[in-house]
């Protein structure tokens, strides 16, 4: 399969593009972003784009691609209201929209959160602007997968590009192994998010939105 993914620099972004390169099903991977990824690899090519709601420049590169891994995403911490509505809604609907014109009926899958608010009537800011994205994906003529994990443990070296973040991994990553007995149905990785998402492009999943347990068993279906 062929794949277009988003956010490759973020630490999410990192861990599914090294299963992407590893995974023998993938046969050629197109980072879309603001940043190159500072990779080389047979099976890589980047495409700077430096508005992320306006893919005019690069979208027809889409046309004969089997996914789209949507992997970009801000803390809305410290933002106001527009400038992380334009980020999380603007970005992600764009990539969904040119999507469905050059490649309609692939797969799309997005990381959300858990909480997120399909109602988008909730009292919580993040998660209505969440829910309205997943429901505009939920809209197009794609297979969309809506991945909704609590915390996601960085594996192989992924580190997230917010400081505030960066600390939290350091404190919580040596406990990591203590914590899975206890908040196992909340807690994920970095290469089962990658694994999942190669199998849903593959094969699809059970349901369109999957949280932590879900994306778990997905990736480790045979």
């Amino acid at each position: 399969m062929r794949v277009v993914l988003f956010g490759a620099t973020g630490m999410v972004g990192q861990g599914v593009l090294r299963e992407c390169l590893r995974d023998a099903r993938v046969d050629g991977v197109l980072t879309v972003g603001r940043t190159p990824t500072g990779l080389e690899h047979a099976k890589l090519r980047e495409a700077a784009v430096p508005d992320l709601a306006d893919l005019s420049t690069v979208e027809k590169e889409f046309a004969g691609f089997d996914a789209c891994f949507f992997c970009l995403g801000v803390s809305s911490q410290g933002m106001g209201e527009a400038a992380y509505e334009h980020v999380t809604f603007d970005f992600t609907t764009a990539a969904g929209q040119a999507m469905a014109r050059h490649s309609p009926q692939s797969t799309f899958t997005y990381v959300s959160g858990a909480g997120t608010d399909s109602s988008e009537q909730g009292r919580v800011r993040w998660a209505r602007v969440k829910g309205r994205t997943e429901n505009a994906l939920l809209a197009l003529p794609l297979r969309a997968y809506l991945f909704r994990p609590g915390y996601i443990q960085p594996l192989h070296g992924e580190a997230s590009k917010t400081p505030s973040y960066r600390r939290f991994y350091a404190v919580t990553t040596p406990v990591y192994r203590l914590l899975r007995p206890v908040l196992g149905r909340y807690l994920t990785t970095t290469e089962d998010i990658g694994q999942a998402m190669i199998n849903a492009a593959e094969r699809g999943a059970d349901r369109n939105v999957l949280d932590s347990r879900d994306i778990r068993a997905l990736a480790r279906r045979s």
